[in-house]
């Protein structure tokens, strides 16, 4: 296999796709603990949500056609004739005419088909005076409006966020079948690499930035990540911490090699885990930053090999690291966050490669305005200070000023 017998970004993600398949792990855990987790199977309503129709203000219960024609020059009358208690059962029935006060929340009485705000109407003893008129079902949600019987509430391979969990717990759910949390293998390697909490360096050395910001990002991305110590340049000791990973993880992932360097073992390392089937697909991807990128998949399990700069190796594993998470979860709710923006300046490009530039957004109209961070690509402040990656696509030769362009939020 020749070095950097390069991909598009394009086919890295495809190839993603095709050997990258979601695990069939699950689980039934507490709703309290779902926070985050995929549902492994769809959620079926068992009932109706809301059980009984019911007024979302504070006013009165009427017939909408009682309404018509109602304003603050030609006030409409009806006759109070009841008033429902929250937490209790209508008994009222509203007839041609009349109104029931109903608080925010409260049952609908029979017969209504709508409610005035209180801010609308004035009642004086049992006469209520109505100062502007309502539509069929204005102010009311309707008995099964947010979930009928029947219906599938959720989706299988949701991810679940507050307002899930809300939707799970309006159906009484207490237990929810989901994908059990991902573990993926992180490994640092290098030399010159030592501990990010190494109070004085030696000369040569360099504290550990990707072994604090890849498994940050993943934790963010709601998975389990297992950390090792950094691996030495040494083949026997990369693939013996290399493989432990491979062994308890379900996805691993390598920073610091994928160069041509005589002590760069991270090919081999990455060609002897597991059954090796299919192995190594791609060696290279057209990107900048990023190029030196391996993947490999072998025993079912993607093991990627980022690169060693930080700035690189956050960027690639934004990319592809997110994309493969989603895929061994069973997610259909990934997406990327992206905008629209119109770039500050002519931006230079190769044909051929796909760049990422990272930029920071300027309030405009009708888009934010993208402007370009400046600085070498392998330094981390390029980062701290940006706020997206503007997308350069590898066929064109660069972006001009004023044009509009897709700027990829850091997730």
């Amino acid at each position: 296999m020749d070095f950097f017998r390069v991909q598009s970004v394009a086919k890295m993600m495809d190839l993603i796709k095709t050997y990258v398949n979601p695990l069939d792990l699950n689980e039934i855990i507490s709703l309290k603990d779902a926070l985050g987790s995929i549902l492994s199977e769809d959620i079926i309503a068992k009932e109706n949500v809301p059980s009984f129709s019911r007024s979302v203000v504070d006013g009165y219960a009427v017939q909408s056609k009682d309404t018509y024609g109602a304003s603050e020059t030609m006030p409409g009358f009806l006759t109070v004739v009841g008033e429902v208690e929250m937490g209790k059962v209508s008994t009222e029935v509203v007839q041609t005419g009349e109104a029931v006060y109903v608080p925010t929340g409260g049952m609908i009485p029979k017969g209504s088909d709508s409610v005035v705000m209180i801010e609308d109407c004035e009642q004086v003893q049992d006469l209520l005076n109505i100062t502007r008129s309502v539509g069929k079902n204005e102010n009311v949600i309707r008995e099964g409006e947010d979930a009928k019987v029947g219906e599938v509430l959720l989706e299988k391979g949701k991810r679940l966020r507050p307002q899930e969990l809300g939707a799970l717990a309006s159906l009484g759910i207490n237990q929810v079948p989901v994908t059990k949390k991902l573990t993926i293998g992180y490994l640092s390697s290098g030399d010159e690499i030592v501990p990010y909490d190494t109070k004085k360096l030696s000369p040569g050395k360099i504290r550990d930035v990707n072994g604090v910001t890849i498994p940050a990002l993943a934790e963010q991305w709601g998975v389990n990540v297992k950390v090792s110590e950094i691996a030495n340049d040494d083949y026997s000791d990369f693939r013996q911490k290399a493989n432990e990973l491979f062994e308890e993880c379900d996805a691993l992932f390598i920073s610091g090699g994928s160069s041509v360097g005589e002590k760069d073992y991270t090919t081999e390392v990455i060609q002897s885990l597991g059954n090796g089937d299919p192995g190594i697909v791609v060696h290279g991807v057209s990107i900048k930053p990023g190029k030196p990128t391996i993947m490999s998949v072998s025993s079912k399990k993607p093991v990627i090999g980022l690169p060693g700069h930080p700035a690189s190796a956050m960027i690639i594993f934004q990319l592809f690291g997110k994309e493969i998470v989603s895929r061994l979860q069973g997610s259909n709710s990934y997406k990327k966050v992206s905008t629209k923006a119109v770039v500050s300046q002519n931006i230079p490009s190769s044909p051929g490669r796909t760049d990422y530039v990272r930029v920071t957004l300027e309030e405009g109209n009708p888009f934010p305005k993208a402007i370009p961070v400046l600085g070498k690509s392998g330094l981390i402040k390029t980062l701290v200070k940006s706020d997206g990656l503007l997308e350069i696509e590898e066929k064109k030769e660069g972006v001009k000023q004023g044009d509009v362009v897709t700027v990829h939020y850091f997730l």
